[in-house]
């Protein structure tokens, strides 16, 4: 359970999960999250990011594979990994008659050990929402309050579903700020997240879903590095793109131009990037609307859904031509 000296408090090994009529949601994935680490998984709609989730939470048996928390089977282990984990679901579901306190001790109630209900609304930011009822609360605060209650037994592994949906971007920093605190503090944080954004801020490693699968895994700046950075910028008046050094030489794996426009990928983006100016600077041009960027969790993210995809439609053509 030991690896450079970070015990692994959540193991996935093969994991399978399959619905009625044989739907496989997730299908044999791999991978293992660090005491004290924030873990994200994404991935698109139906990549079976929540399916995964709600097995490490011990809410189905697998179909096939093994998975441990803290050392656990949390299925089978139940009453061993429940009270030391904290479940922030999509949607809490509370009685939205009580106020926001009544649910907050409510909820203690059912914790073992657990902190002060005022301590962690506090700690949400929603002190001042104790006495309103459920259903007076907007989206946002509805989502502060399930992370309130997950924090109630304080977790060693903390599972958020999409813990900032519907807040706004005040509410999403706070948020941040708070589970990055709490993995300061040794918690291990395994969250779900549709805002690359998020994951980029947040996570120390993350894991990319697509149809059941895991496509890529690593830190989010390994993951990144797998795509090109981009260089874009308009041509200088009477120039045309051969006038420019030759591509291969500075770099440039690809480029593509609109009108005057000329945009190029590299994955050497310092020496793309000083070549072009330094030629920019001896032929005494201005080189307008430059824009240099590294490549972005969101261009991994929709470059591994496109090949997927890809792959995909070649197979279903192979299938067709075969028939």
């Amino acid at each position: 359970m030991e690896t450079n000296g970070h015990e692994h408090v959540i193991e996935v090994t093969d994991l399978r999960r399959v619905y009625g009529g044989g739907f496989e949601a997730v299908r044999g994935i791999s991978f293992s999250v660090r005491r004290g680490e924030i873990f994200a998984l994404l991935g698109t709609n139906g990549a079976g990011k929540t399916s995964t989730v709600e097995l490490l939470e011990g809410l189905a048996r697998p179909a096939g594979g093994r998975v441990r928390v803290l050392g656990h089977d949390p299925y089978a282990d139940r009453a061993a990994v429940r009270p030391r984990t904290g479940v922030m679901l999509q949607e809490g579901g509370f009685p939205s008659e009580l106020t926001v306190a009544e649910t907050a001790r409510m909820w203690a109630g059912c914790v073992s050990g657990a902190r002060p209900p005022a301590e962690v609304l506090a700690l949400v930011g929603l002190e001042a929402k104790a006495g309103t009822r459920v259903k007076q609360l907007s989206g946002g605060q509805r989502r502060r309050l399930d992370l309130a209650l997950a924090l109630l037994g304080d977790p060693e592994v903390l599972f958020l579903d999409e813990p900032s949906t519907g807040l706004d971007a005040e509410g999403r920093r706070a948020t941040w700020e708070l589970v990055s605190a709490l993995r300061d503090g040794g918690t291990t944080v395994l969250l779900t997240t549709h805002y690359l954004e998020e994951a980029e801020n947040l996570a120390d490693r993350l894991a990319i879903m697509h149809e059941g699968r895991i496509a890529t895994t690593g830190t989010p700046a390994e993951v990144t590095a797998a795509e090109p950075s981009r260089i874009s910028f308009e041509l200088p008046d009477g120039y045309f793109v051969g006038d420019l050094p030759p591509l291969g030489e500075l770099g440039v794996t690809g480029h593509e131009t609109d009108g005057r426009i000329v945009r190029l990928r590299t994955h050497e983006l310092q020496r793309s990037a000083t070549g072009l100016l330094m030629w920019a600077a001896q032929a005494r041009v201005e080189l307008r609307r430059l824009d240099v960027r590294s490549a972005s969790l969101e261009e991994a993210f929709l470059g591994i859904a496109k090949d997927a995809s890809g792959q995909q439609a070649m197979g279903m053509t192979t299938k067709e031509y075969a028939a």
